[in-house]
């Protein structure tokens, strides 16, 4: 079995204030550096009058990717405390932002790090954590002949998919890493090896 890991349950966010400046903590799922990075983008994005938007993920790829950002507050008093609490609490596959809105007071490097890391702590706390195994995507296309067996070997199987159907038809495959070989070697025989499966 693959090896399990904990990660955030589902996007939330949690607010707060200190001393007028107003923080909010956001936590996202993602699976790859491409999920984190399109997460940090969008809360960029979504709060682009802010004073700052801090940062952090810790993504399994190959290798493990950890990043963090202080986004122009003072060295090491942000992005470094934001991917501390997800490092303590031993989240994986997550990304973090933490937005400022500058209150016009300065809180000072100590006061800033626990601002951080409290956002990221609330968000986290808001989106509850789970215990989840790694998955794998692929893709199988086939024969319209062939499409009936397939897509009814994948219900029973109970994993994610859908299908698009062109001049062929091809089935997005999503399931748990320990199950992917053997269901790869069961299309391949429903279809005597006529399926064409990338991954």
């Amino acid at each position: 079995m693959a090896e399990s890991f904990r990660t955030v349950a589902e996007r939330a966010a949690a607010s707060f204030e200190v001393q007028g400046s107003e923080f909010i903590g956001h936590v996202a799922p993602a699976e790859t550096v491409a999920e984190a990075e399109a997460f940090v983008d969008e809360i960029r994005e979504q709060y682009a009058d802010a004073t700052h938007n801090v940062p952090a993920y810790r993504v399994r790829a190959e290798p493990f990717r950890e990043y963090s950002s202080d986004d122009a507050e003072p060295s090491g008093s942000a992005g470094k405390p934001a991917l501390n609490v997800l490092q303590q609490r031993d989240i994986e596959n997550v990304a973090a932002v933490v937005t400022r809105y500058y209150g016009g007071t300065n809180l000072g490097v100590g006061g800033l790090a626990r601002s951080y890391s409290r956002s990221v702590k609330d968000a986290v706390d808001a989106a509850g954590v789970v215990e989840s195994v790694p998955h794998e995507r692929f893709t199988v296309t086939v024969e319209y002949d062939d499409s009936g067996s397939v897509r009814s070997l994948l219900e029973s199987a109970d994993v994610d998919f859908s299908a698009e159907y062109g001049a062929e038809v091809t089935f997005s495959v999503r399931l748990p890493t320990a199950e992917a070989s053997d269901l790869r070697d069961r299309i391949r025989s429903a279809t005597s090896g006529r399926a064409d499966i990338d991954y």
